[in-house]
């Protein structure tokens, strides 16, 4: 791994690549200190440090809502629209042969995607803007004043979608996921702090920390097991011979992911479950406040919503990048089968098959160390843990996806270093 960084620093494009990422890192940190106009910043602390709905939107915004800065939205009403989107082509015809249509087909997607962004960071905006105004914390509670921070706000999620699309498309891995990498990992020192502190006050006794640590070390090591993990699927080519030349006779195989959805389902579940809390925050009755309980993180609701969503999206997202249709076909295109499986419709239907059983033991993975930071909170009497399984597997995800993409680069590039 230190021998591939260090090939990554010597080849000029890549470098260049590495260097951009960075710097938009850093404009993304610079921004949260960006405070919106309007509110009061000392009260939304106090809420947050009272227990909110939103703790787990601060952790992967980098203290942005905390400090309510301009980011504080911050990437959720995108990955929002990217959903709808996703779901669409498979109900509207239309969006369907978009998705067909290669890479205008993608534009357009893109482009619809874009003014979703914008409805979703506005309604969002518009709900906690609401909340927190009812709480005491705006200057100013009136309409203007909250149409200019719900106006800040969607120009602020907009501004990283925009800053997330410029390091996919000039930078190093996937823009979005290393934004929300980059505000989990922000706050990290903030965390150890805090830690600290309980350790200090005796609110937190070294063994629930050493317990703490082993868990997180477990979750660590069964996140890159998992994701690495992958069924090889063997195919044999036949010989062809073509003029004077004989093509094919070699193995192969198809490595089918125990996870290929990555965390992309665990980000969509967070993303959808904040959209009920976002309603609920209009009005405020004992009934609805008493819902926002249960549908809160950590409520019992909450917990179980978010495991049936990560499995569900885990399943979605599979069939999306994997169509063991296409696969087939183009097996049987080359001369290429499956020993003991007939070329075409059984394949498909094998390939299928072996994709759903692996998947399963992803979806349900992904969907425990989702949920674990609710136990590990409390097994260990730690309060305010927010940084658990689910930054965990972010964290430890974007990673391996990003250095695979640094090892893509460099293989194309035949570094002898890298490749020994």
């Amino acid at each position: 791994m230190v021998q591939g960084l260090t090939n990554a620093v010597r080849a000029a494009e890549l470098r260049r690549r590495i260097v951009f990422t960075l710097v938009m890192f850093a404009i993304f940190r610079l921004g949260i200190f960006v405070p919106t106009p309007g509110v009061d910043a000392a009260r939304v602390s106090q809420l947050l440090s009272n227990g909110t709905l939103f703790g787990l939107l601060n952790l992967f915004s980098g203290g942005a809502f905390f400090d309510f800065s301009i980011f504080a939205m911050g990437i959720f009403p995108y990955i929002n629209a990217s959903i709808i989107m996703q779901l669409l082509t498979v109900v509207v015809p239309k969006v369907e042969e978009w998705s067909k249509e290669g890479a205008e087909g993608q534009k357009k997607i893109s482009q619809w995607t874009r003014y979703g962004t914008a409805v979703l960071g506005f309604l969002q905006a518009l709900g906690v803007t609401t909340s927190l105004g009812r709480s005491g914390a705006l200057y100013h509670y009136s309409l203007p004043s909250i149409l200019l921070i719900c106006l800040t706000l969607t120009a602020g999620t907009m501004f990283l979608m925009w800053l997330g699309e410029l390091i996919t498309e000039r930078g190093i891995g996937n823009g979005i996921s290393l934004i929300i990498f980059a505000g989990i990992v922000a706050g990290l020192p903030g965390g150890i702090g805090n830690l600290s502190r309980y350790l200090a006050a005796g609110t937190v006794t070294v063994g629930n920390l050493l317990l703490l640590i082993v868990i997180g070390i477990v979750v660590i090591a069964g996140v890159i097991f998992v994701i690495q993990g992958e069924r090889r699927v063997p195919v044999q080519y036949a010989k062809r011979v073509v003029g004077r030349r004989v093509y094919g006779g070699q193995s192969s195989h198809i490595p089918l992911k125990v996870n290929a959805a990555g965390v992309i389902p665990v980000i969509f579940a967070i993303s959808i479950l904040y959209l009920p809390i976002t309603i609920l925050s209009f009005w405020h009755t004992p009934f609805l406040i008493t819902l926002s309980h249960y549908i809160g993180p950590a409520g019992p609701i909450n917990v179980l919503l978010e495991f049936v969503l990560v499995v569900v999206f885990t399943f979605f997202y599979t069939q999306v990048i994997f169509k063991p249709d296409d696969v087939a076909d183009n097996m049987k295109k080359y001369g290429g089968f499956i020993p003991g499986i007939r070329p075409g419709r059984p394949t498909a239907q094998y390939l299928g098959k072996v994709s759903n059983r692996i998947t399963v033991i992803g979806a349900i993975f992904l969907g425990v160390v989702a949920i674990l930071p609710t136990f590990v909170q409390n097994a260990t009497s730690i309060p305010g843990l927010y940084f658990g399984g689910t930054a965990l597997l972010i964290v430890v995800g974007v990673a391996l996806d990003t250095m695979k993409q640094i090892q893509a680069h460099l293989v194309m590039r035949n570094y002898q270093g890298f490749l020994k």
